[in-house]
C-alpha cells in the first residue's frame, strides 16, 4: 500500500490545498492525518490563508480515501462538520510487516509511549518537527507539519511505499528510510 502521511493543518486553506496536490501526484491510496486539522491552538500564530471552512470543503471531498486521529486542538464539534472520523486517539497499521502505532503525540510519544514490541513504529505529529529515532525497543517517525514547521524544518509530509520518504511539499525528498 501506498500511504501518505501528514500533520497538523491547523486550519491553512493554502497548505492543506499544497498538501492535497503532493497527495494526487503521488498517487497514494490513502492519506493518513495525524491531528490537528481544522484549528490553529493558542501556541501557534495563524497560519498562511486560515480558513477552516474551506479545509473542510477539501478534506470532505476525500473522505473515503482518509484514515485520522485526533489532534489536541481536535473537538467534538470539529467532527460534527467533518464526514470522516477524527476522534480516535490512535491508529494502528500493519504494513508490509511493520506494526504502527499513529497518534498525534500529545498522549503517546517517545516520553509515554504505549505497549509496543521490538521492530514497531511509533509514528507522531504534534511537534511540527520532522523525526526519525532508533529508540530501544521501536524507531519514532514525525512527519513535522503541514501549515507550521518548526526548528527550520520545511512545510512537508512522509511517504511510504516501501519505505519511508519525507518530502516537502514540493515533492522533493530530503530523508529516506
Amino acid at each position: 500500500m501506498k500511504l501518505m502521511i501528514a500533520s497538523d493543518i491547523h486550519g491553512s486553506s493554502y497548505y492543506c490545498r499544497k498538501m492535497i496536490d503532493a497527495y494526487k501526484r503521488e498517487e497514494a491510496e490513502r492519506l493518513l492525518l495525524l491531528g490537528d486539522i481544522l484549528y490553529h491552538g493558542p501556541r501557534n500564530a495563524l497560519p498562511k490563508d486560515y480558513n477552516p471552512k474551506e479545509v473542510i470543503t477539501m478534506l470532505n471531498f476525500l473522505k473515503q480515501e482518509l484514515l485520522c486521529v485526533r489532534g489536541n486542538c481536535d473537538t467534538e464539534v470539529d467532527q460534527m462538520v467533518l464526514e470522516f472520523p477524527i476522534l480516535a486517539d490512535y491508529c494502528l497499521l500493519e504494513l508490509d510487516g511493520h506494526t504502527i502505532f499513529a497518534s498525534h503525540g500529545h498522549r503517546y510519544n517517545p516520553q509515554t509511549p504505549p505497549p509496543l514490541k521490538d521492530g514497531d513504529i511509533l509514528l507522531n505529529g504534534h511537534t511540527h518537527v520532522p523525526a526519525i529515532k532508533n529508540m530501544d525497543a521501536y524507531t519514532y517517525m514525525n512527519p513535522g507539519s503541514v501549515a507550521i514547521p518548526k526548528d527550520g524544518s520545511a512545510h512537508g509530509y512522509m511517504l511510504y511505499d516501501g519505505d519511508f520518504l519525507w518530502k516537502d511539499l514540493d515533492g522533493n525528498v530530503w530523508h529516506k528510510h
